[in-house]
């Protein structure tokens, strides 16, 4: 199940990567910039991801007990759903992006760049949260072929246009960081007809949402009951990443342009971990019966497995190569630097770090999205948020990521243990 979403959830994780490559080709400031916005646009693509997974686990329970026709409207409602909380998050974004930038430690003169971004991004806000919803109901009846191929054209697509709308070329207009986010917009839009076509007509996988205001309400409940929990989960990934890029942001521009390019690099090469959190919740709750229970055990225990091993080739690549990684994106030596020390030290909690994010999933997908909220609210207020602060004291920068890799390990030890207790409980 998770081999499909890998090559999917790569090229996906790629637009992030591309935009970053060919806008640092502008210079450090706009590189700056960019890395600026990535706190951002992980908040509205976890909350894509979070109401994916309450979409994604009560379809796939539904599937499971062969009601298909209340999964059919309950897809329908979420969809909804979706659509109107993006609508919601792009209209506040808009309307704050001066103040949220300047809070998250932008200086006045990257201000117009992250400006002239960040006000068309906005723009594609609906066409990240809704796509992301469609492709948890791909996720939950087993498509996860036809979900990983959209995403695959999808990054292809952006590929072409970045340079194309970067740069300009011949009757196109140069339009910098700014055609950056048109080429995502254009993207996403093209990607989210053609999903919403397939998961309608193709795979007949909704019907309208309800008119009834009382059951519409009834369904968004059993959807929201996961998906709240799981949003608040993932939210909590960018509020860690936007603390630190405040505290990065004491060390200078470059330091911040540094800290883009590696956290754009993390992404790619954790995508492994994605894939196999994406599947893990509804695999757990198609075997919610009695007599399947064994084969949730036996999944967990390859998860862990999984999860050390790759993690611990992860970080031993990044340690190898991730200089050259860095010198990719950027020419300045300060900058490939500090993504070098970034590159070095996190990646040693790789390994617990997805652990984390399946342990997550795996709570998600039970029913029980509770205990994920909690994991996720202890690594960053109670370990990461001090352990940075207090490495940063004693090393400095260094001593931020020592921080970061820290808290992935310990939360990863006891995320484990508690899915486990809870699993032969």
């Amino acid at each position: 199940m998770s081999l499909p979403m890998v090559w999917g959830l790569l090229a996906t994780m790629s637009f992030n990567a591309v935009d970053t490559y060919f806008v640092a080709q502008l210079g450090s400031a706009q590189l700056a910039a960019m890395s600026f916005t990535f706190p951002v646009v992980m908040v509205v693509t976890s909350l894509a991801i979070g109401l994916g997974a309450g979409t994604s686990s009560v379809i796939a329970r539904l599937l499971g007990e062969e009601r298909v026709a209340d999964a059919r409207q309950v897809a329908a409602d979420s969809l909804l759903l979706a659509l109107a909380l993006s609508v919601v998050m792009m209209v506040l974004g808009l309307l704050t992006i001066e103040p949220l930038f300047t809070l998250l430690g932008a200086e006045p003169a990257l201000l117009p760049l992250i400006r002239q971004y960040m006000e068309i991004w906005y723009f594609n806000t609906p066409f990240v949260i809704v796509p992301m919803a469609l492709s948890a109901l791909m996720r939950a009846a087993g498509h996860n072929q036809v979900a990983g191929n959209l995403m695959l054209v999808a990054a292809l697509f952006n590929l072409l246009l970045d340079p194309l709308l970067i740069f300009g070329w011949g009757v196109v207009p140069r339009l910098e960081i700014a055609g950056a986010a048109w080429a995502t917009l254009i993207t996403r839009g093209l990607i989210g007809v053609v999903s919403l076509y397939w998961v309608s007509c193709r795979l007949q996988l909704t019907s309208w949402p309800h008119r009834q205001w009382s059951n519409l309400l009834a369904s968004w409940r059993s959807v929201l009951h996961i998906g709240l929990p799981a949003m608040a989960t993932n939210m909590i990934i960018p509020l860690a990443s936007g603390i630190t890029v405040a505290l990065v942001a004491g060390h200078g521009v470059d330091a911040v342009a540094g800290y883009g390019v590696a956290v754009r690099i993390e992404p790619v090469v954790l995508i492994a971990f994605y894939a196999l959190s994406g599947v893990i919740g509804p695999f757990l709750g198609q075997n919610m019966a009695a007599h399947l229970r064994p084969r949730q055990q036996q999944a967990l225990r390859a998860i862990v497995r999984f999860s050390l091993v790759f993690g611990l080739l992860l970080a031993l690549l990044l340690a190898l190569a991730g200089r050259f990684l860095a010198g990719l994106f950027s020419d300045s030596s300060e900058v490939i630097a500090i993504a070098a020390v970034y590159l070095w030290i996190v990646p040693i909690s790789y390994g617990a770090y997805g652990l984390v994010m399946s342990v997550n999933a795996a709570f998600n997908g039970l029913g029980l999205p509770l205990p994920a909220m909690t994991i996720s609210i202890l690594r960053v207020l109670v370990l990461y948020l001090p352990l940075a602060l207090l490495g940063q004291w004693l090393f400095g920068l260094k001593g931020l990521f020592l921080g970061t890799a820290i808290a992935n390990l310990l939360v990863g030890l006891l995320g484990y243990a508690w899915l486990k207790k809870t699993m032969h409980g």
